[in-house]
């Protein structure tokens, strides 16, 4: 039997996909009508954690943060039976997540930190990437389980916190690229451009096909031939500022990296490859 903590999107998705499979679960949510609404799948709801986890063999977790996870967990401890793995699908710290493994470990608890990349969709189509690390016994021994969870699992190594550290850098991009597109779309509105012809545009110019290329340019040690001079970006973005001007617009991302190619010039690299404002030295 297994018990859920935490329905939320995520949580709510992974619940029922998890009672497809046949399993008996148990829920517990703060809000307690969220963990109420999953009983028309055959889901358990409890109002009190400890009878949440009552029995469980395993504790999923899918809560907001490092102080949720531990507080959580803290009250849900006296339900634990012996043995009880505990499987920490929230997005955390890298911190965050080696002390839990090591705290709950001496505690007699197995805890294993498996983020996610993956939506609310992706959960319940058991879709999408799940993220582990740290002791290899015990993922072995979860990986049918988690498998079942995911389209992909990935095992990045025996070091704790490894998986924590790739889903941050993940989702950092994630907003980066959030942020892009929508410099992106205000920009080409305010020039007439409409949101359905940018669309339409990208569709057929995919920029994502460069983005492992450009990682591996950034960082070759021999930066190659440039293929477009810092000093011709720099003269681009500084272009793309003085239309937003005129156009009365805010770009959120350009001005940032506009000032590190400023840096970066001043360093004495205007002649070589844009990709050099990636390099931390």
């Amino acid at each position: 039997m297994k018990a859920f903590l935490g329905i939320g999107l995520l949580g709510n998705g992974f619940v029922q996909a998890m009672l497809r499979h046949g399993l008996q679960v148990q829920v517990w949510n703060r809000t307690a009508s969220r963990a109420k609404d999953l009983e028309q799948y055959r889901a358990k709801a409890f109002e009190n954690i400890l009878d949440a986890v009552h029995g469980a063999d395993a504790i999923h977790i899918c809560v907001k943060d490092d102080a949720a996870v531990d507080e959580v967990l803290a009250k849900a401890e006296k339900g634990f039976q012996k043995g009880t793995v505990i499987i920490d699908h929230s997005t955390t710290t890298v911190e965050g997540a080696i002390e839990r493994t090591k705290k709950w470990k001496e505690k007699g608890f197995p805890y294993q930190h498996a983020p996610v990349l993956m939506g609310p969709q992706n959960a319940l189509d058991s879709t999408g990437m799940m993220l582990v690390s740290g002791d290899q016994d015990l993922i072995k021994r979860l990986e049918p389980e988690l498998s079942k969870m995911t389209g992909k699992l990935v095992n990045m190594g025996d070091k704790a916190g490894k998986a924590a550290a790739m889903k941050l850098t993940s989702n950092l991009f994630l907003i980066g690229l959030n942020g892009a597109v929508a410099d992106t779309v205000a920009f080409g509105n305010s020039l007439g451009i409409s949101t359905s012809e940018l669309i339409q545009h990208f569709s057929q110019w995919n920029p994502a096909h460069s983005v492992v290329s450009r990682m591996k340019k950034m960082t070759d040690s021999s930066l190659p031939d440039p293929s477009w001079t810092l000093e011709m970006a720099r003269k681009d973005a500084g272009l793309f500022l003085l239309e937003a001007k005129n156009q009365n617009i805010h770009l959120s991302v350009i001005p940032g990296i506009a000032s590190v190619m400023d840096k970066k010039i001043k360093e004495g690299h205007s002649k070589e490859d844009w990709s050099v404002i990636g390099r931390m030295n």
